[in-house]
């Protein structure tokens, strides 16, 4: 078991402030001083909220990722539904003719 230590950590809820202590390991807490110490955060707290911040803004990133990604999902069944499918066998025989001729293509040049 990594031997954690005990940080406390300064967090805002609203506009009050509330004390909450956080065990990290000591490569996190490494991480935050070193954060600390580029000047850039004046405290572990500040460090701690940005990060906080920032795991927010991937997982929105990440759920319009995959928003985007059931559309598209849904948009192909969509289409295979009006008829609009491509048989999978003369697809990549299409594409293995085409591959053959840009090899021949490149013998040539």
């Amino acid at each position: 078991m990594t031997k954690m230590d005990r940080v406390d950590i300064l967090t805002l809820k609203g506009t009050a402030h509330t004390t909450m202590n956080v065990l990290l390991t000591p490569e996190l807490e490494t991480l935050v001083h070193k954060k600390v110490k580029t000047g850039r955060y004046n405290s572990a707290s500040e460090v701690v909220r940005d990060a906080l911040r920032l795991f927010e803004e991937r997982d929105r990133i990440r759920e319009l990722q995959i928003r985007g990604l059931q559309k598209k999902i849904d948009e192909g069944w969509s289409s295979l539904e009006r008829g609009e499918g491509v048989d999978g066998v003369e697809f990549f025989r299409g594409l293995e003719q085409e591959e053959r001729k840009l090899r021949r293509k490149r013998k040539r040049a």
